[in-house]
């Protein structure tokens, strides 16, 4: 986001909402309220803390997406609801034009758990917040740094599905490749010493604003 090409960033405590588009489409599937942890020229940092109120995505008799087999998983119509981020919170990294971003997870009492790459559009940024397309496919990374894809079946049933042409796929898997050699590397945000990090206990919980699905009046990357 940007006003006479110099760029406006968040400060920390600030919310914003962390969306994506569904793919093949132009509507918001998955909208997270978040808090900015540190918002600068080289990272986005976003805390979704217990208990924030989330929109996602439901089959439209309301199944849940993970109870639908595979094969008509991505084919049948879908909505979207409300619902609550259960568990312990997510701490979200992405860098400016980076195809990924990274999430720390941790188990009860702030046991690290692993870090997820997740593949993505580019995160695009409004006045809002941040939009992205997910990607299907994702990288998980533990704390002996070994690492293993994840959600190979859903990518290969969504390029099945049309909702991803061959080109597409390859630029996606060539950004796997890519998050692979950082992780290879130990380079950031896995050697920056994030999972050590903790919530500012005063910042409120965000709440879902009405209008979570408004189109931005201004996008930038």
């Amino acid at each position: 986001m940007g006003t006479g090409g110099a760029a406006v960033f968040w400060e920390p405590g600030k919310q914003i909402l962390w969306r994506y588009r569904e793919n093949g489409g132009e509507r918001f599937h998955i909208a997270r309220p978040v808090t900015v942890v540190r918002d600068d020229e080289d990272l986005l940092a976003v805390w979704m803390a217990p208990g924030t109120q989330c929109v996602k995505p439901v089959l439209a008799d309301g199944t849940p997406l993970h109870q639908e087999p595979l094969r008509t998983r991505y084919t049948k119509p879908r909505t979207v609801v409300r619902d609550h981020w259960f568990g312990t919170g997510v701490l979200k990294l992405a860098r400016p034009g980076e195809p990924w971003s990274v999430w720390l997870f941790w188990e009860p009492g702030w046991q690290f758990k692993n870090w997820y790459v997740n593949l993505e559009q580019p995160l695009a940024r409004w006045e809002g917040g941040v939009d992205s397309e997910d990607h299907f496919l994702d990288i998980c990374v533990y704390p002996d740094r070994t690492w293993g894809w994840r959600d190979e079946d859903e990518f290969a049933q969504a390029q099945q599905d049309g909702l991803m042409d061959a080109s597409a796929a390859e630029r996606v898997r060539e950004a796997g490749r890519s998050a692979v050699e950082m992780i290879h590397a130990w380079g950031p945000p896995f050697s920056d010493g994030w999972q050590h990090w903790r919530p500012d206990p005063s910042w409120a919980v965000p709440l879902l604003p009405e209008d979570w699905d408004r189109t931005p009046a201004h996008l930038s990357t």
